[in-house]
């Protein structure tokens, strides 16, 4: 039997997070959106996780402790990520609302957005940028266009 190149349960993508705190988080990613743990394998400390993989929806993620030795750093050891990972949900309102009270820190409020979703980011403990959305209309590229100048004349105010 062949070995399947990508395998059951992946997707093309899989983000791949470094965190300060790989155990707490992987608890926080429960509470905050829903995770369940797939694995864990400890590191040479027996501590820390050297390799973890949690289910969010139909996707997941790998996720492991700092190791600055090895040059895995965190967003919190580098002030900041460039990086937002983006969760689509049936009902973002809850969803938003539930990673808010597990500890995550809002960073855009949830509004409606003139691309058609109802959008917003959080920043959890550990430095990532979560933006969360729902899709809530369908827009032609015309009715887009209208809309981003529409907002982009507002933002100039």
């Amino acid at each position: 039997m062949a070995v399947k190149r990508i395998p059951e349960g992946y997707h093309t993508v899989t983000p791949h997070l470094v965190v300060r705190g790989a155990a707490e988080a992987i608890e926080f990613y429960k509470k905050a959106f829903g995770a369940k743990e797939i694995r864990r394998a400890p590191g040479p400390d027996g501590k820390s996780i050297m390799h973890a993989e949690l289910q969010l929806g139909d996707s997941r993620i790998f996720l492991n402790d700092e190791f600055p030795q090895m040059g895995a750093l965190s967003p919190l050891a580098l002030k900041g990520s460039p990086v937002t990972i983006h969760l689509w949900f049936e009902d973002v309102d809850s969803a938003f609302q539930k990673a808010v009270q597990a500890g995550a820190r809002v960073a855009m409020p949830l509004a409606d957005q003139f691309w058609g979703d109802r959008y917003g980011i959080v920043v959890d403990p550990y430095g990532h940028q979560w933006s969360m959305a729902s899709h809530v209309k369908d827009m032609s590229p015309e009715e887009m266009k209208k809309a981003a100048t529409e907002a982009f004349a507002k933002m100039g105010k």
